[in-house]
């Protein structure tokens, strides 16, 4: 019998049917629309542009043009790409405009899907940011994309690491703007960190389209972006605790897997205690428990962790003399992400590497916050349903899964479980072998590169030619992954690794025009493109018979959405396809998540050696395991982002107050304000209100005005004075510091003076927040102990870190007062004393630079372009021809291009 429930379903449809349904008349209206722009000359679609931009600025909603819109990039796209978009296409990218996330299976066109809400946004003028998992993407996505922006009159820019300045801007300039999450995160946080507007590099936060957003908003969400500087070098202490961890034993020590912690025992702590004061880095007569000891507790706990929970080859890699992060979700190599704390410097004394000092934090942001400073934003992948809560929860994002332009075809079954991880990966090598010899293209799935380069070794053994794809082919992944649908390949990959690109049946067409063009140069395109097609399709038809891709897991990864990701690599457009997951009891996800009811359960059964068990129930205690680790991963996320809550809003109140000043022509004001704040503090605390004239501490005063205002005042004399209160003082102090800072402004010029305000202001802000960033991180790591006295550590972060916030704002006043103070003019005496020193230096240097060249040629060398016969240097007439910026001949000790050769 049907529940109620399900019996609304049937009568009015899923809330996601219902959504699907709204946009069918939308569509109807932009396919009627087709004939009239099909008919439009090129310069005619660009035309239609620069319209939709004039409507849009004279009102017009976005969502009135959408249909035209729409209309306009179809037809663009299909002249300057050859690809009609599909109507679930269309729907896809309405659903976008309306910021929600697409749910769209892989090989829907999901990077064409993108352009069509990002036409309709850019009308705006605004920008429009599409966020890749990575550069190699965010570069072809801009490149192949940018064709449609281009036939439809607008600009196309890519953000990439280590991209030249100029560049950069006009790349954020651009109507469409392609990006990591990486980048924009820390550009956001660099441009928080400049001096001047236009060294800024982003434009509003206007609309974003996150492609694979559960990868960028869900996985790699747990960890913030740091901006950070280098701290004093402490390699010697790192590479003597290394020496000690290795002799630490099991009984010393506990470790759970689950919550990746490992801790000492107090055998633990009393082993150490001796190792360290036999190595005299703990001094004799103290112990771990002291305070003075923290410092050297920390790094003795981070270099437990780097070697009994950090892998090489799972968690980094070691490459020319570098310990690299690999991302756990994607397989790729992190290059320049370094784990904070000390945890890195553990890790690459664990290896032998070279240890790079330990960093401080300039700037920090998550991923969470950064994408919530969008005014709209939206995603797309393959998978979002089974974390719509959390998108809603903190994006506010809904999640509607756009059904599939042809049936999915691909047959899904069901877990085979093995005992032994030995026997799990014979039947793997035996179904690859199988599904080899009928010419199936296979990709396996692996969790790690261990694992990965594991798996490749039986299959050698076994005389079966494959790829593997892992991050130590970073840079062949494209072209791996592109070759996985040919007849017979085998393709060992990490889980996500090749996310992005499409794996097509019989292998990809456009690849394999680029490799014959690139071996005959020669040759037309035209007609290698149509020779290449027509082999393709045979080829594609073979792997048709064959079954289409069988994608193979060897495991489950810890989240459903990565095994559902893989599954989805096979099967697209109506393709056949097959997918399996070989697993075993050995298994991390089964080991820690609890298999020793399946284990009892198989020797019940009496299964023997090599045997499977493949039941629906199987599948489902899977499920549930990977539910639950995925609830304490989101667990762990919403923790970290409460508690950057309360740094996002201290954050946003500096950031604005520095965009504030940098855009002031004149801060006067709000310098004279700092300075009537800091007199008022400094009056309150030394002639307390209603207090009488005996209580005053008039010399403490006299010595804090002196201090904080470069002001010698007969204040104590004032307070003898008849009549005299608190007030009187106040307002005197006002009238002299006011006074004072006229008088200055006068010296400097107004401009000059306006720029130095700014610059203390910026600088003195800057210094305060990394100040205050430290001293949060601090408050951050010892918080959580005060659950112990029955008090939420959250809202005790609240408290004491606003508290610290306001101590911070008073700092700062009184800092940018003091400096203010404390500027003067230079003297000329002092002028001319700074040029001497600046000469006396400029010679020295020419001097030392001379006797350089005396030693290593055995005689005195002349500048460029003198020649040594009748060389004067009081006669410039036998210089010869020095260069610009080389020493000038006469012997000043200046560059010749500022003494003779000045124009």
């Amino acid at each position: 019998m049907l529940g109620i429930g399900n019996i609304a379903k049937k009568v009015f449809g899923t809330p996601n049917d219902r959504k699907i349904k709204a946009t069918r008349p939308i569509i109807e209206k932009i396919n009627a629309l087709e004939d009239e722009f099909k008919a439009l000359s090129d310069e005619g679609l660009i035309a239609k542009t620069e319209e939709f931009r004039k409507r849009v600025a004279e009102g017009e909603s976005l969502d009135d043009i959408l249909p035209e819109a729409f209309a306009n990039c179809r037809e663009g796209a299909h002249r300057a790409l050859g690809l009609r978009a599909f109507d679930v296409q269309l729907m896809g990218g309405i659903f976008l405009h309306q910021g929600n996330i697409a749910e769209m299976k892989t090989g829907e066109g999901k990077t064409l899907v993108a352009t069509f809400p990002a036409y309709l946004n850019a009308l705006t003028g605004k920008g429009v940011h599409i966020v890749t998992v990575n550069d190699y993407l965010a570069k072809r996505d801009a490149d192949w994309m940018g064709k449609v922006y281009a036939q439809l009159g607008m600009t196309t820019g890519v953000i990439y690491p280590q991209q030249p300045d100029a560049e950069k801007q006009q790349a954020y300039a651009s109507d469409i703007t392609y990006a990591t999450n990486n980048e924009l995160g820390f550009d956001y946080l660099r441009d928080n960190m400049k001096a001047e507007l236009t060294q800024m590099y982003q434009r509003d936060h206007n609309f974003a389209i996150v492609d694979e957003v559960d990868s960028i908003l869900i996985d790699e969400a747990r960890t913030p972006l740091i901006i950070s500087g280098p701290s004093d070098d402490r390699s010697e202490l790192y590479v003597s605790i290394d020496r000690i961890i290795p002799e630490v034993l099991d009984e010393h020590f506990t470790l759970d897997e689950k919550t990746r912690s490992v801790t000492y025992t107090d055998e633990g702590n009393e082993f150490l205690e001796q190792r360290l004061h036999a190595a005299g880095l703990l001094p004799e007569g103290q112990t771990l428990y002291d305070p003075e000891s923290t410092s050297l507790v920390h790094h003795v706990n981070q270099g437990l962790r780097a070697h009994k929970l950090f892998q090489k080859d799972k968690d980094y890699i070691v490459r020319n003399g570098e310990a690299v992060l690999i991302d756990e979700f994607t397989g790729r190599m992190m290059t320049g992400r370094r784990l904070s704390e000390g945890l890195h410097q553990a890790i690459e004394a664990k290896e032998g590497c070279d240890i790079q000092p330990e960093n401080v934090t300039l700037a920090s942001v998550t991923f969470q916050n950064y994408f919530r400073l969008y005014d709209k934003l939206a995603g797309m992948t393959g998978t979002a349903l089974t974390e719509a809560d959390e998108f809603d929860d903190i994006y506010k994002l809904g999640v509607v899964e756009v059904p599939t332009n042809l049936p999915i075809a691909r047959i899904d079954e069901h877990d085979a479980v093995y005992r032994t991880a030995q026997e799990k990966y014979d039947a793997i090598v035996e179904e690859i072998k199988a599904a080899h010899e009928k010419g199936q293209p296979v990709l396996v799935g692996t969790t790690s590169i261990e694992k990965s380069e594991f798996l490749s070794e039986l299959l050698t053994k076994a005389g079966v030619a494959h790829n593997v794809l892992n991050a130590r082919q970073h840079e062949q992944e494209a072209q791996i992954v592109a070759d996985a649908g040919k007849l017979g390949a085998v393709t060992i990959a990490t889980n996500m690794a090749g996310r992005g690109t499409d794996i097509k049946l019989g292998g990809n067409v456009e690849f394999k025009v680029m490799e014959a063009l690139a071996a005959d140069p020669e040759a037309h395109p035209d007609a290698v493109r149509a020779r290449i097609e027509a082999e393709h399709a045979a080829e594609e038809q073979n792997v048709k018979d064959a079954g289409g891709l069988f994608v193979l897991a060897t495991e489950r990864h810890e989240s459903r959405r990565i095994d559902n990701q893989l599954r989805g690599r096979s099967g697209r457009q109506g393709d056949p396809g097959r997918s399996a997951f070989f697993l075993s009891l050995e298994d991390d996800l089964m080991r820690i998540f609890g298999s020793e009811r399946l284990d009892k359960v198989l020797s019940t059964l009496g299964m023997k050696d090599g045997e499977a068990i493949v039941h629906p129930w199987v599948n489902k205690s899977l499920e549930r395991a990977q539910a639950k680790v995925e609830g304490r991963n989101f667990d762990i996320r919403k923790q970290l982002l409460k508690f950057d809550d309360v740094m996002n809003d201290q954050r946003k109140v500096v950031f604005s107050q520095r965009l504030d000043i940098m855009k002031s022509e004149d801060l006067s004001d709000v310098t004279e304000d700092m300075r009537h704040q800091v007199i008022d503090d400094l009056v309150d605390s030394f002639m307390p209100a209603k207090s009488y004239a005996e209580q005053w501490d008039t010399h403490g005063l006299y010595a804090a005005v002196i201090e904080k205002l470069n002001l010698d005042l007969p204040i104590i004399d004032w307070a003898k004075e008849e009549g005299v209160d608190d007030d009187i003082v106040r307002e005197r102090l006002y009238e002299e510091s006011d006074k004072q800072m006229a008088e200055k402004a006068e010296a400097f010029g107004a401009e000059t003076m306006r720029s130095i305000e700014k610059q203390i202001l910026l600088q003195t802000i800057d210094a305060k927040w990394r100040e205050h960033l430290l001293t949060l991180e601090h408050l951050r790591s010892v918080v959580g102990f005060r659950g112990y006295a029955q008090r939420d550590p959250l809202n005790e972060y609240k408290t004491e870190s606003f508290q610290l916030f306001e101590n911070m704002l008073d700092g700062l006043r009184a800092e940018v007062t003091q400096k203010l103070g404390q500027v003067r003019p230079m003297t000329k005496e002092e002028q001319d004393q700074m040029m001497q020193q600046m000469l006396q230096q400029q010679q020295a240097l020419a001097e030392a630079q001379r006797k350089a060249a005396e030693k290593i040629t055995g005689k005195a060398e002349l500048p460029k372009g003198v020649s040594v016969a009748g060389f004067d240097e009081n006669n410039p007439e036998t210089w010869g021809n020095p260069g610009r910026n080389d020493p000038c001949p006469c012997g000043s000790g200046k560059k010749f291009k500022h003494c003779h050769g000045a124009f």
